[in-house]
């Protein structure tokens, strides 16, 4: 038996004893999760300064100030999450318990990602504590320090059994797939997806998949440019453009183009010097063989801005390019690096015909003041997410699902999502053994007279808010007639 085959095994032992449906469990798991952030932020910090030259404050900023506020939301809701929930009744089932139950599904498989391991690996996991799962924890090998910590440090603080974590390359990866989950989360490209869920189908297993695409901005002329640039900068060069959501290129007017060069150019040096290879804040490739993917990527564009380039210490500048084709090598994948391509189109309508044209994304961006902009883009297009005069933010709302469409993913979560999505929504219904004569009209043998019952019942919706203002009163007026005769009669 492989050490992936043992492991698996073991969670499902755990999960087995029932210890992690308790919900004072699950809360107490959330609660050394929080501990184990808030203890080992350095050693969490140095992880990702080897890997991905992070701050030890944007590591807070980006990954785990999110996850902190995930878990305070989860263990301030879980039982609120975990109640039964009352569904509406029709006619039939008027004296009957009707609700839906969330319960675990079981064995969660939790691939991370590299380019915030700790946000895309551990949000998940919340979710999966939450929900009363065990969970199989599996970083990215590619963040070889913070895969190192995770391994070393998570089982101190969390149920080892029921949580363990796998580290390994795609040889451990591939051996984990081929074992029976009951729900596999899945953080990262396209590619990687169409294999997890080719994996998936083998066990008829549950798929979340958070997957990526070219994430288009478009930016009217007529709003702020200035703020419009600064947002959009941000958005593109945070994390070295490492960002599933990051802004993949941009869409404007032919005369709009050498203003939103002048304009991204300043707020690159607002935020990285006038040399980002020497600021704190501006991160690196993860690696050499993505430094020449990325780098292979301008063969055929022109450089507006940046371009500078070091493959030894895995740095490429903020780089803007002009006058884009459609065809360019730059536009034929997701760029996930810091180049920031241009592309002129004559109108919003010709806007929105290239969007589409192309597949669904995980993010789409308009900057406009103009309502009418907004809501054409909104009705006339797909995406996982729309995010109007802004970048990135949306993914810190718990409260919005976070997902993808078609080839930028399936499934959502944050927040109570999270919680559903690694759920299963039991319908529960609970009867008397009475009022059988109610139940003659479904019985053989059947009539016309008797389909005109069901119909009746079943069809016939009912206001069963005024029905029990009714019921209210009604006793209101007994009680009343009750009592005055009573008193009267004395």
């Amino acid at each position: 038996m492989s050490r992936e085959q043992q492991v698996v095994a073991g969670a499902r032992r755990a999960f087995e004893t029932g210890r992690s449906r308790c919900l004072e469990h699950r809360i107490r798991q959330l609660q050394n999760l929080q501990r184990f952030l808030t203890e080992r932020r350095h050693d969490i910090a140095q992880a990702l300064k080897k890997d991905l030259n992070k701050s030890e404050v944007a590591v807070q900023l980006y990954d785990t100030l999110g996850l902190e506020e995930e878990i305070g939301l989860a263990v301030r809701k879980l039982k609120e999450w975990a109640a039964p929930r009352p569904v509406e009744k029709n006619l039939l089932t008027m004296s009957d318990t009707i609700y839906v139950k969330a319960e675990p599904l079981g064995v969660i498989l939790i691939i991370g990602a590299w380019n915030y391991p700790w946000a895309v690996t551990l949000q998940p996991l919340v979710g999966a504590i939450a929900a009363g799962n065990a969970a199989v924890i599996k970083p990215s090998e590619v963040c070889v320090h913070t895969a190192q910590v995770m391994d070393e440090l998570l089982p101190l603080y969390l149920d080892k059994e029921l949580y363990p974590v796998v580290t390994g390359g795609v040889a451990e990866t591939q051996e984990l797939l081929r074992q029976k989950f009951d729900h596999i989360f899945y953080t990262g490209n396209s590619s990687v997806g169409k294999l997890i869920m080719t994996a998936a189908a083998e066990h008829l297993t549950r798929v979340t998949l958070e997957l990526g695409g070219k994430s288009p901005c478009y930016i009217d002329s007529k709003c702020d440019i200035s703020i419009a640039c600064r947002r959009v900068a941000w958005g593109k060069f945070t994390n070295c453009g490492q960002t599933c959501i990051a802004p993949d290129y941009i869409l404007c007017e032919p005369a709009l183009q050498q203003r939103l060069i002048q304009e991204l150019q300043k707020a690159i040096k607002e935020f990285y010097t006038d040399d980002p290879k020497t600021c704190p804040d501006y991160g690196r490739i993860i690696n050499q063989r993505h430094f020449k993917r990325i780098m292979s990527m301008m063969q055929d564009s022109t450089i507006a801005v940046g371009g500078d380039n070091n493959e030894e210490e895995c740095f490429i500048a903020p780089t803007v390019l002009r006058d884009v084709k459609p065809d360019a090598k730059v536009m034929q994948e997701e760029i996930f690096g810091p180049l920031l391509p241009i592309l002129t189109v004559n109108s919003l309508d010709d806007a929105i015909q290239f969007i589409n044209k192309g597949e669904k994304p995980l993010a789409l961006y308009v900057f406009s003041d103009n309502n009418e902009v907004i809501k054409k883009m909104r009705d006339e297009t797909s995406s996982g997410g729309l995010l109007v005069n802004d970048c990135l933010v949306h993914f810190s709302v718990t409260s919005l699902p976070f997902g993808g469409v078609g080839n930028s993913g399936m499934g959502c979560y944050h927040g109570k999502h999270t919680f559903d999505q690694l759920s299963h929504l039991r319908g529960c219904l609970i009867r008397a053994l009475k009022m059988e004569g109610m139940n003659n009209m479904r019985y053989p043998p059947h009539t016309a007279k008797k389909l005109d019952w069901a119909r009746f019942f079943v069809l016939k919706k009912m206001n069963f808010g005024w029905a029990r203002r009714l019921l209210v009163l009604a006793t209101f007026v007994a009680v009343v007639a009750i009592v005055v005769q009573k008193y009267g009669m004395v």
